[in-house]
């Protein structure tokens, strides 16, 4: 993407002016709280908290893991990455990732060991390699779930169903390995996800922003009733919103009270697929219940790609945007 300012500007704009929706019922983030930088790399996307004060993210372009410790030094985790995506600790502290495989890559969910060793979980669906996961959470129980799009060339996908109509699908892996599809056609191209702190619901962004079908594609986020038994109740999908023609939902965070909130915007228009007409770059706040937009923290960079919430309090709000790592406090 074409830098549109320098850094100096961007730290110019970095005093947030807040946008609350009408319904918002408070101001979530700490008084008097600035966006900061917290790193600067190439691409990055699927920040993940550590409770040793590191931030992990994904530098795609190079095709490595990155490590900001607590004293804000940069660290190369690990390379090659497997082009990864989505990042996230499970209750053992091992680090799960979604690698993309770009470029004829590996395409499959990783499990970093504490040892270093890493173990794939899954790589295929009945026998065929995933398009490319992007990005996956993690139920109480241990399993795994995660999304698999395609953007960019499709010529290498192998996820067809039985009339021949590429599925870009969602997954879970359970503790014994066996892989599962979840959703099928349901969404038409899911990236973020996530589940709330109940088991009750499990989320998933769907933004479809490439390709032929790219002008008037999906830009959504969905919520499914997730069972006890880890399947989803496809009859109960409810939109909770919608960006229109402006860029949809890319990852997702959800805080203890079940708020999502979702990186999406442009300030810049991409056009012709994604517009600027109403939903610049920033975090999303959206009711898990259907309410519709709480809050926008605007993001004064293109493009915003992920968010997590750390920090010992997890109070504090990283975010991937603009090939760099941000950070700010919320009450």
């Amino acid at each position: 993407m074409t830098h549109r300012s320098s850094d100096l500007a961007v730290l110019a704009l970095v005093t947030l002016v807040l946008t609350t929706a009408s319904n918002a019922a408070e101001n979530l983030v700490a008084e008097g709280a600035q966006l900061t930088i917290e790193g600067r790399v190439a691409f990055t996307e699927g920040p993940a908290w550590h409770p040793s004060g590191n931030v992990y993210f994904s530098d795609i372009v190079n095709n490595r893991i990155m490590r900001r410790d607590p004293k804000g030094a940069m660290h190369v985790y690990r390379t090659p990455s497997g082009r990864s995506n989505g990042l996230l600790f499970d209750a053992q502290y091992r680090l799960h990732a979604c690698e993309g495989g770009r470029e004829g890559g590996n395409r499959r969910v990783t499990r970093t060991e504490l040892d270093g060793t890493i173990t794939v979980l899954a790589d295929r669906f009945q026998g065929k390699r995933f398009n490319s996961p992007n990005d996956l959470t993690i139920d109480a129980q241990g399993r795994v779930y995660f999304t698999d799009p395609r953007y960019g060339d499709r010529g290498n996908m192998e996820q067809y169903d039985s009339e021949g109509k590429s599925i870009e699908g969602v997954y879970r892996i359970d503790l014994d390995g066996l892989v599962h599809r979840l959703i099928t056609h349901e969404v038409d191209r899911p990236n973020g996800i996530g589940i709330s702190p109940d088991g009750k619901y499990l989320f998933v962004a769907d933004n479809l922003n490439d390709g032929p079908d790219a002008v008037g594609g999906a830009r959504k986020l969905w919520r499914f009733d997730l069972e006890a038994d880890g399947d989803v109740s496809l009859s109960t999908r409810l939109l909770l919103f919608d960006w229109k023609t402006d860029r949809g939902p890319d990852g997702i965070t959800i805080d203890g009270q079940g708020r999502i909130y979702a990186a999406a915007g442009f300030n810049f228009p991409n056009l012709p697929a994604e517009t600027v007409k109403k939903y610049r770059a920033g975090i999303y706040v959206i009711d898990p219940h259907g309410k519709g937009l709480l809050q926008v923290i605007p993001v004064p960079a293109d493009m915003i790609t992920n968010c997590t919430l750390g920090g010992n309090d997890r109070r504090t709000l990283y975010i991937t945007a603009g090939h760099k790592l941000w950070s700010i406090r919320l009450k």
